[in-house]
């Protein structure tokens, strides 16, 4: 057994989960039977496989950084309720 009920039972404990005896006994078995899963998949020579951080290869989706001009100050406060000439003025919240 690569796990024990033991161990089953300290990580229930830690994440503060509560498990009757048969739902002990179920992950315990289940549990094992992925570690022993993951033991046979590290028998395998995955030395010439490259890193794979995805699925599909990805391109990053971001444009570049580019500084551009702003808004001018008159035109962002036409359109406010209320300004105080410099920012919008909102009301106050307690």
């Amino acid at each position: 057994m690569k796990i024990t009920r033991e161990e089953v039972e300290h990580v229930a404990r830690l994440a503060r989960l509560k498990f009757g005896e048969e739902e002990v006994e179920m992950f315990t078995k289940q549990l094992n039977e992925i570690l022993l899963y993951m033991e046979k998949l590290n028998e395998l020579d995955t030395s010439e496989v490259p890193p794979t951080f995805h699925a599909m290869e990805k391109e990053n989706a971001f444009r570049s950084d580019e500084v551009g001009s702003s808004l001018e100050l008159k035109k962002v406060l036409d359109n406010a309720p209320e300004d105080n000439g410099e920012s919008f003025v909102v009301p106050k919240i307690f």
